[in-house]
Order: C-alpha cells, then sequence, then structure tokens
C-alpha cells in the first residue's frame, strides 16, 4: 500500500490535520493506498503557490509554453503502463480503457500545446480619427479545476493544457475515490514544469473544495461533475464573481427511427450504454425506438447486452468492470427497486451480483428496462451505471418531446438516414452535443458543452479554449 501526499509549491507536503483517507480497489475493495485530507490552509497555500507561480508563468511565450506542454505529453506517455494500471485498480475501468484514458490525457495536453499559436485578439475600425481598437486575451490567473472519478486523469489533461498555454496557473483538485494517477502526474509535472505552476489537493468536497472555490485568489473553477455539485459551485463563486464552467450531469436520449440502420443502432446502442460501466456523463440512458422497428431493435440490443461479460477489468475478455464505490451501487439498486415498483419491467439483469468472485466489489449486473414512462425516476434521473431503459414511440415527433422533456441537455443519440430528420434534430433537440449515427465519444479539436443543468461553459477545441482567457480592449490612439 503506497501513501501519497500533496504537491504544493514544488513539494510533496502531508495534510496540515496529517490525517489521511483510504483509497478503494472497486473491484476487491482492498485499500490500495492513502492520500492526505486537506484543510483549508492546505488550500490556501496551494492557490498561493499558484498565484506567485503565474507571474512568471504568464510571462513566457505562448510557445514556451507549448514546449513544455508537449513534454509533459511526452513524459506521461513513457509511464502509460504504469498509469493505466493504476487507473483500472483505482477506478475499475477495463484496463483497454485505460491505455485509451492515458493515451488521450497526453493528447488533450499536446493540442493545448498546438494552440500556442492559435491565441487570437481582434484590432477594429474606431469612430475616432487616427485610432484603433485592439482586444487582446489574457489569462485569468490562478485556477482550480475540480475532477471527477470517472476519467481522473483525462480531465485532469483537459483542464490544465488549456489553462497553462493561455497563461494562467492552476490548482487540481482530484477525486478522493480515484486521486492515484492524478498524484503519478504530479510526479511527471514535478520533473517537467516550474513549480507552482499546478498544485494538487485532496480533500473533502466541503473543505477544501469549499475554500478553493471561495477564496479570491481563485479567478475561475472549471468543474466536471453531477448537477447537485455543480449547484453547490456556482453558488459558492457567486460572491468573489469567480468565473465557472461546468460540465454536470447528462441522461441522454437515443433515438430510432425506422429508416435507421437497425444492426448498426442496436450495436453502438450498447456500446454507448455500457461502456466504462455506464460511468460516462454521454451514456444512452434512454432509448426511443419507433414502433415500426421497435421488436427487431430490442431483439438484437438485447442480444449483444446478454453477451456482455462481467468481471475482472484487468482481463481483456472483460466487458464490464465494478461500479465506482458503495454509494454508487446502492443507487443502481434503489432506483431499480423503485423502477419495478411503478410497473417498469426488467428483462436483463437488475441486480447487483454478491457471489463467487463477486462477493467483495462493486458489482451490478447490465441491466435492460421496459415499460416505463418518460415521468419515471429511471428515465428522469441520471443512473450512471449499466442500465439503459427503453420505450416504443408513435413518431419522430413524439421521440423529440420525450427527448427534450428532461431536465438535462449534455448529449443526444439519432439513428436515421432522413436528412430532414437529422436537421430537425439539429435544430430542436434540446441538448449541447449531438451523435448522428455513431457511438457517443467527443474529440478534442470539437466542444463538449451542456445546456439546461448539464452545465455552462465547456471544453476542447478552440471553444474550450476561449474559456480560460478574458479579454482586454485597448483604445490606441496615435494621433498628435
Amino acid at each position: 500500500m503506497k501513501s501519497y501526499n500533496m504537491f504544493i509549491d514544488g513539494k510533496w507536503v502531508p495534510a496540515s490535520s496529517n490525517e489521511t483517507i483510504e483509497v478503494l480497489n472497486p473491484a476487491n475493495e482492498e485499500v490500495i493506498a492513502t492520500v492526505p485530507m486537506g484543510t483549508r490552509e492546505d488550500a490556501r497555500k496551494a492557490l498561493e503557490s499558484a498565484r506567485e507561480a503565474q507571474v512568471t508563468w504568464s510571462k513566457l511565450t505562448a510557445q514556451r509554453r507549448g514546449e513544455y506542454l508537449r513534454e509533459l505529453a511526452n513524459e506521461l506517455l513513457k509511464e502509460k503502463k504504469h498509469l493505466a494500471e493504476l487507473l483500472t485498480t483505482e477506478q475499475g475501468k477495463l484496463i483497454s480503457m485505460a491505455y485509451e484514458e492515458v493515451e488521450g490525457t497526453a493528447q488533450f495536453i499536446s493540442y493545448a500545446a498546438e494552440s500556442a499559436r492559435r491565441i487570437q485578439g481582434e484590432i477594429l475600425y474606431s469612430d475616432v480619427e487616427e485610432e484603433q481598437i485592439m482586444i487582446q486575451r489574457i489569462p485569468y490567473g490562478v485556477t482550480v479545476g475540480l475532477l471527477t472519478w470517472n476519467f481522473p486523469l483525462a480531465l485532469a489533461g483537459r483542464k490544465l493544457g488549456n489553462a497553462l498555454i493561455t497563461g494562467n496557473t492552476m490548482v487540481l483538485m482530484p477525486p478522493l475515490h480515484a486521486p492515484l494517477a492524478v498524484y503519478e502526474l504530479g510526479k511527471i509535472i514535478e520533473r517537467v514544469l516550474p513549480k507552482g505552476v499546478i498544485n494538487i489537493v485532496t480533500g473533502a468536497g466541503n473543505v477544501i473544495g469549499d475554500e478553493l472555490v471561495r477564496n479570491p485568489i481563485t479567478k475561475l473553477v472549471t468543474l466536471t461533475g453531477s448537477t447537485e455539485i455543480g449547484r453547490h459551485i456556482y453558488k459558492a463563486a457567486a460572491d468573489n464573481l469567480t468565473v465557472i464552467s461546468l460540465e454536470l450531469g447528462g441522461k441522454a436520449p437515443f433515438i430510432v427511427l425506422e429508416d435507421a440502420d437497425i444492426d448498426k443502432a442496436a450495436k453502438l446502442a450498447v456500446l454507448s450504454g455500457y461502456d466504462n460501466c455506464g460511468q460516462i456523463c454521454t451514456s444512452n440512458e434512454r432509448m426511443y425506438i419507433h414502433k415500426d422497428v421497435y421488436d427487431e431493435f430490442m431483439e438484437k440490443f438485447v442480444a449483444g447486452v446478454k453477451q456482455l461479460k462481467v468481471g475482472n477489468p484487468m482481463d481483456p475478455d472483460t466487458n464490464i468492470g465494478p461500479k465506482m464505490n458503495i454509494n454508487e451501487l446502492n443507487k443502481l439498486v434503489t432506483m431499480v427497486d423503485k423502477a419495478k415498483e411503478q410497473g417498469a419491467k426488467i428483462i436483463v439483469g437488475g441486480n447487483r451480483l454478491t457471489e463467487g468472485e463477486f462477493k467483495t466489489g462493486y458489482w451490478f449486473e447490465p441491466t435492460v428496462i421496459t415499460n416505463v414512462t418518460n415521468y419515471m425516476e429511471i428515465i428522469q434521473e441520471e443512473t450512471f451505471g449499466p442500465i439503459v431503459a427503453a420505450m416504443k414511440v408513435e413518431s419522430f415527433d413524439e421521440a423529440l418531446q420525450l427527448a427534450n422533456d428532461c431536465k438535462y441537455g449534455l448529449s443526444g443519440y439519432i439513428f436515421t438516414k432522413n436528412m430532414g430528420n437529422i436537421m430537425r434534430a439539429m435544430n430542436e433537440l434540446e441538448v449541447g452535443e449531438i451523435y448522428v449515427n455513431r457511438r457517443n465519444g467527443e474529440l478534442i479539436n470539437g466542444f463538449h458543452a451542456g445546456i439546461k443543468l448539464s452545465g455552462v461553459g465547456g471544453e476542447d477545441g478552440k471553444h474550450g479554449l476561449d474559456i480560460y482567457s478574458q479579454k482586454k480592449t485597448i483604445y490606441l490612439n496615435y494621433g498628435k
């Protein structure tokens, strides 16, 4: 068992309280490490370090900052095997997906490095003679990155890359349940970046997280997490008018119309619903299937779900690993029980696994639910687990109406060959991201953002880059 310290001002230090918390392997509940339970004092020290480092960091050219980030990405890939195995051990994701996460983290950082020459201002004509108006992009200063546990390393890379290339520094707060890969990233950062540019702290959200958000040193907070936590962050940031970017919960609708490629739609519905044990914000969680293809689609979809193998995430033949922790597991049990009470039918799975190799750990069967209404909790609330509910619809109009009748608006899917229907979905589906005839998985040069209660701001591409800088306007009068 390893014991980690926090990374503050280029040094590895324990919490000022000397308290720690255990990190468990969700596959067997074994303690694999301890990490510090930080205090408000620790958060303030990290912020002060970031503020001091930002003065020098922001004076570097963007190209020089990009050189640092390229080196960080290269060094990260040298640790790919170690980091992937650690991600699987602490989070329970399949080892193949863990390798993808490490590679994706390096891509996020490399893409940010390439953005050194993409940071653009504007020159405008003035109404005043012999004058020009210039709008510059400038850093906020100290930023805070709050990470969640489903993709902790990738989220760290996604946030720190854009923050650093635009001249900010960042304090990262990895999730208590899965902080180890981010701390290992800190060891690489220690070798590559100037001290204080990145600080890493762990602790309770209502203590160290609250301090990071409320402290006036913090100028921007970026969070990937639940809508409930996002609301807390929104309120906590209000006193200082701190800028926020929130990527929150989702309840993605998966619409299949009568002219869809049913084989493709069914296959991708399985992948989009059960990858990472359903613990992806863009997961397919509720399906609206046209009546003319409902039976054919469901037969193929259910057959695909029944072929999924639950087991050791280190085994390359496994399709679904454990849930992240006991609270997440219990939530699924409660939601399925309530759905049954309300009249829903469980046609595949629906149970916690507790026998044999599943005697320890947090295991839940891949589950398919039918006979639901759009007002059931299982349709309206994010499960964040291997559960997909399906409804038969009479028309595309009904599918759109039901899909939009939800407080979330992160992502959605549509499978059809009709360009008119695709255009209607683009214009009418109330989500920030639409997957047309494909599975989930955003790209680094796109833009990942939600609407409604799925968040504000966003990540990736040129629009994600813009979020990490603010504008300064200069009226330059060159007349005599």
